[in-house]
């Protein structure tokens, strides 16, 4: 880690600037536990639950078997809360408490006692002997938010005691909160922690100041970490859905307590519900771009009733920085923007100028998506430019991530260096869309600049593209020299589509609809891994095209063929 740190001054200083931020965090708020029967005595307002529970899920944590975060975890005789040696992602989301939602489902006194029994467990247990990823900020306001949002189980048919110690517990959180959310890590952590406090302002009885106060840091957070187009400043597609998942329920919340709504939360609402409408492909799933998985389908309808604008999505993203372009039946959504930078990089991916393409309610062309917190290693590989529909020079990302694992376990593996500049041009011809992009990405190591053209017919039967490759007038750090020979275009395929090589071109089964890729050379079928399915890992093919000698340019098209009986064609 030293060493990588000398070699990296960026780096070096997000790290000194993380280790300064920790100290003050810590300084600002040394935990002071709520005395007995000093909290609130009552919830005046619950916030609605916009994600589902599912029955089988309770039935499991009543028997002891915890599937959390991608991970199974069996409890015998310990606390959940004890298991230390589980793997960290499946710990955050365990002290999160959102699993009491599948409690909540059942509506039942059997899951009202065992959401009961285990937030006693929880509360029972001294701080030395939980998990240190239970005090991370992003944790506890996911947590207070969890137990206001489903207090109604937790507190069924519980003595006055037990209620006394579970509102103790949710207004010494909720203090801890206040005092460090100036010190909690930019992007979702640090709204999280000003969405949570919002919550427990207007669920528990509070002064008017902190009511207000609450309203205010949520709104002044909101403006500055949601473009004006609705995107978030992270580029990940699937925060938009989580993040109105929160305010949607917020924004009632103050309804529900006579008091104005922010002007900021509403404009962040109306902004988001059409670009949540951008990111989705026509099977109801989200386009895989800087660490977004599939998400839930049904969360997101429920999210997008509430949407009250009308006609198509918009066609490009300009803060955000992504384009759409979208055909008959067919989409293609591209990413044309830069990475965030810092804190706010932890979950992007280098996927500079890659597209995914659909036709009707099947995906064709994909990323590969993110691992649902999975093991660092898949997570890493997810994260490369080769696990993403486009260029990749000599096995190299466009964009570059930190190497050792103790920097990425102390800032979270921000990128540390990618694109500082990418451009693109749409336009709207008689025969369709076209799309022209450009980024740097490859420059300083190897001198060189990716350029690459989409084109959309009007009828969505074709999808055509040229991939370019340009000396920089720069000089390069690495071995610009052979490069190029190095040089590969991948395509992943989603996993329900067969492909199979069938004289100069690859044939795509798709549902009723039949594909035919061609490419300048020969078009190899390679194994893929799709990361982004809820149900796990599925493995998959991808197209890939190689650059030969001497060779700046490929040409591939991807066109629709008609056939009463496609496999009989």
């Amino acid at each position: 880690m030293a060493a990588e740190l000398v070699d990296d001054p960026r780096l070096a200083g997000l790290a000194l600037r993380e280790a300064w931020r920790r100290v003050r965090r810590v300084a600002r708020a040394p935990w002071l536990s709520i005395l007995p029967g000093m909290g609130p005595d009552r919830i005046l307002a619950v916030p609605r639950e916009f994600r589902h529970g599912d029955m089988a899920t309770a039935e499991t944590i009543y028997a002891g078997d915890f599937h959390l975060a991608g991970h199974r975890v069996e409890i015998t005789d310990t606390s959940p809360f004890e298991r230390r040696d589980a793997p960290l992602a499946w710990q955050a989301e365990l002290y999160g408490f959102s699993w009491l939602r599948h409690l909540s489902e059942m509506q039942d006194a059997l899951a009202a006692e065992n959401a009961r029994a285990l937030v006693d467990d929880f509360m029972g247990l001294p701080r030395r002997r939980r998990s240190p990823v239970s005090s991370a900020p992003e944790v506890m306001a996911r947590r207070v938010i969890s137990f206001l949002t489903h207090c109604p189980i937790v507190m069924a048919q519980g003595k006055d005691e037990f209620r006394g110690r579970f509102l103790d517990l949710i207004a010494a959180e909720a203090r801890y909160l206040r005092r460090i959310a100036p010190e909690v890590t930019d992007g979702m952590p640090r709204l999280m922690v000003r969405i949570a406090l919002a919550y427990a302002a207007l669920c528990v009885p509070a002064h008017a100041h902190q009511m207000k106060t609450a309203a205010q840091n949520v709104s002044d957070e909101l403006d500055r970490q949601i473009f004006p187009d609705g995107g978030h400043v992270s580029r990940n597609p699937e925060t938009i859905v989580e993040i109105l998942s929160l305010l949607l329920p917020l924004r009632q919340l103050f309804s529900q307590r006579q008091q104005p709504v922010p002007r900021s939360l509403l404009a962040a609402i109306d902004r988001m519900l059409p670009a949540l409408r951008f990111f989705r492909h026509a099977d109801g799933a989200l386009a895989l771009f800087n660490g977004a998985t599939s998400g839930s389908q049904a969360l997101m309808l429920a999210l997008l009733r509430f949407d009250e604008t009308l006609g198509e999505p918009v066609s490009h993203m300009r803060q955000t920085g992504y384009h759409r372009l979208a055909q008959a039946n067919c989409t293609l959504i591209a990413d044309t923007g830069i990475a965030p930078e810092g804190a706010l990089s932890v979950d992007a991916h280098a996927g500079t100028l890659a597209f995914e393409f659909s036709s009707g309610a099947r995906r064709l062309i994909v990323n590969c998506g993110a691992p649902p917190k999975a093991e660092a290693v898949w997570r890493r590989l997810a994260r490369s430019t080769a696990a993403h529909s486009t260029l990749t020079v000599a096995d190299h990302s466009s964009s570059r991530f930190a190497r050792s694992r103790l920097i990425d376990r102390f800032l979270g593996s921000p990128l540390v260096s990618g694109p500082t500049k990418v451009v693109a041009e749409r336009q709207e011809k008689a025969d369709g869309l076209h799309l022209s992009m450009a980024h740097d990405g490859y420059r300083a190591n190897f001198g060189l600049v990716h350029e690459r053209d989409l084109f959309l017919s009007r009828d969505g039967r074709l999808v055509e593209g040229w991939d370019r490759l340009f000396r920089s007038n720069r000089p390069a750090r690495g071995r610009a020299g052979n490069a190029v020979a190095e040089t590969h275009v991948r395509f992943h395929l989603h996993p329900d589509v067969e492909a199979e090589i069938a004289g100069s071109g690859i044939r795509l089964f798709a549902g009723g609809e039949v594909w035919w890729f061609f490419a300048d050379g020969a078009p190899a079928l390679e194994e893929s891994i799709f990361f982004a399915d809820p149900r796990g890992a599925r493995r998959t093919r991808q197209i890939v095209l190689t650059f030969g000698d001497n060779q700046s340019e490929l040409h591939w098209r991807c066109l629709l063929y008609t056939s009463p009986s496609p496999r009989d064609s």
